[in-house]
């Protein structure tokens, strides 16, 4: 058995201050810095062989705060820019609750949330999926079919992807998932990467 653990990482000082993010590359704020070591403390126990986590620093930082907690800050950890956020695109940086304004609720709803629709000169969620899922096929699955624990640190949108494609959710379904900053989700694969139990921790 293998255990893939995807986590989100704390709240951000963008998430604070509720602006739409992407790349921008932003801090954890004291409160994310908490959500990390709570995460920490849900994982007591989990022994991991392998780190991925997102170029930016809000999931370096998340991943830093997890890893020394667990005192496994000698594992490979390797940085990935196919885990980095969607690219949020002329969005970046401008405050949520104003672009509704400006947009409309339905409008912002349809780009944060929908697959296909990306914000201008952003990424879509389909985008996304396909430059995370193919690196998660070839760094990540060979690993986890060896029987090996891996802990990913990504962004909402990221995680989102990934688990639409290892749950074969439906673009309506993945329009409804919500994934909490510090959120854990957790899957145990068998030797040919079925799940055999998946939940949230």
């Amino acid at each position: 058995m293998a255990l893939l653990v995807l986590v989100r990482h704390g709240e951000s000082t963008a998430n604070l201050a509720n602006v739409f993010t992407g790349w921008l590359d932003v801090a954890l704020s004291p409160t994310g810095e908490l959500e990390a070591s709570a995460v920490a403390e849900k994982l007591r126990g989990f022994r991991f062989d392998a780190a991925y986590c997102s170029t930016l620093v809000r999931a370096r930082r998340t991943l830093e705060i997890i890893l020394a907690a667990l005192g496994q800050a000698d594992i490979l950890v390797q940085p990935a820019e196919a885990f980095r956020e969607r690219m949020y695109g002329d969005l970046q940086g401008l405050n949520k609750a104003e672009t509704i304004l400006k947009y409309s609720q339905d409008q912002v709803d349809i780009w944060r949330r929908s697959y296909d629709v990306a914000p201008p000169g952003g990424e879509s969620l389909h985008q996304t999926q396909d430059r995370a899922v193919p690196y998660y096929q070839t760094e990540l699955a060979p690993r986890l079919r060896a029987g090996q624990n891996v802990l990913v640190v990504a962004h909402g949108n990221t995680l989102r992807a990934l688990r639409m494609s290892l749950e074969g959710l439906t673009p309506a379904q993945v329009e409804t998932l919500e994934i909490i900053t510090g959120g854990i989700h957790v899957y145990e694969f068998d030797g040919q990467l079925a799940i055999l139990q998946s939940y949230n921790r």
